[in-house]
């Protein structure tokens, strides 16, 4: 690619990683290969597990602990995790490797205080003008908005949790 714009897919809905990995199939199909960066995650996700089975030219990894942030005080376990990650998800896009680079939730690992916006603000600054960039997670912060070249909230108007449904595998995990 010649230009890399960065996109954040923002709100309270639904669907804001599902919008992510369905950029990553469509990168997929044009053969550009991709990196993603989950923060907060750690587990087997079903897309993790399609990605290292389908997609050869993606490359997936976590920077989550075991347990979820969802009504629980953030430990110094949470903060090292993201702060790795986002030293390994900086390596990545500098590293030649990758024409995409994704990090997923890292808007929530800012909201957290587990990274700060500044160090995110520094690595969009940073980025190689050919590298797509992408962004994901609930609470993106004002600076993020603002920095970003394509923006795009996901509202909820109706979800099945408000009915105490859970998570169902190959469907929200």
């Amino acid at each position: 690619m010649k230009k890399g714009y960065v996109h954040v897919y923002t709100g309270n809905g639904k669907g804001k990683t599902t919008a992510m990995l369905g950029l990553t199939l469509r990168a997929s199909g044009a053969g550009l290969r991709t990196y993603i960066g989950q923060f907060i995650k750690n587990g087997e996700y079903c897309e993790v597990k399609s990605i290292k089975k389908y997609l050869p030219c993606v490359k997936i990894e976590q920077y989550g602990t075991s347990s979820a942030l969802i009504n629980r005080d953030v430990t110094e376990k949470d903060i090292e995790a993201a702060q790795n990650g986002l030293r390994i998800a900086s390596e990545a896009m500098f590293s030649g490797e990758y024409d995409v680079v994704m990090l997923d939730e890292i808007n929530i690992a800012i909201y957290y205080n587990l990274i700060s916006v500044d160090s995110v603000i520094e690595l969009i600054k940073k980025k190689p003008c050919n590298i797509e960039l992408v962004l994901t997670g609930r609470h993106a912060a004002e600076e993020i908005i603002e920095a970003a070249d394509l923006v795009s909230e996901v509202t909820e108007i109706k979800h099945y949790y408000d009915d105490n449904i859970e998570a169902r595998e190959g469907i929200e995990k």
